[in-house]
């Protein structure tokens, strides 16, 4: 079992939950974030250049199972039609992959991969 976490654009996140639901990842978490890395936002605030420190951003988490993980990634990075999240730009987001040591459904008790 791994947990996918993505950073996105806040919105790429339809697009992207679409291109999950086609690939047949149906269960995803999605969170508001604020950030930065690389990504740098210039605005003007009364006529004097300021750079904000945290950029709004979308976190998806997607618990699968491990025949699923290429495809959530793929499916988030390119898509189908090729224009998920990755746009080649500085900004476009993170992918992450981690070990779940376990999952455990609360109504039934269920736990490992039957649970996700």
């Amino acid at each position: 079992m791994k947990l996918v976490t993505a950073i996105i654009r806040a919105y790429q996140t339809d697009q992207v939950r679409e291109e999950l639901i086609a690939n047949g990842i149906t269960r995803i978490t999605v969170s508001r974030v604020s950030g930065h890395g690389a990504q740098q936002r210039v605005e003007v605030y009364r006529g004097k250049k300021v750079i904000p420190d945290l950029i709004p951003k979308v976190r998806l988490e997607i618990a699968v199972n491990e025949d699923f993980v290429e495809k959530a990634i793929e499916a988030i990075m390119v898509g189908v039609k090729g224009d998920a999240a990755k746009e080649g730009q500085i900004g476009d987001g993170k992918i992450f992959v981690t070990t779940l040591d376990e999952c455990i459904r609360i109504r039934t008790g269920e736990r490992g991969t039957t649970a996700i």
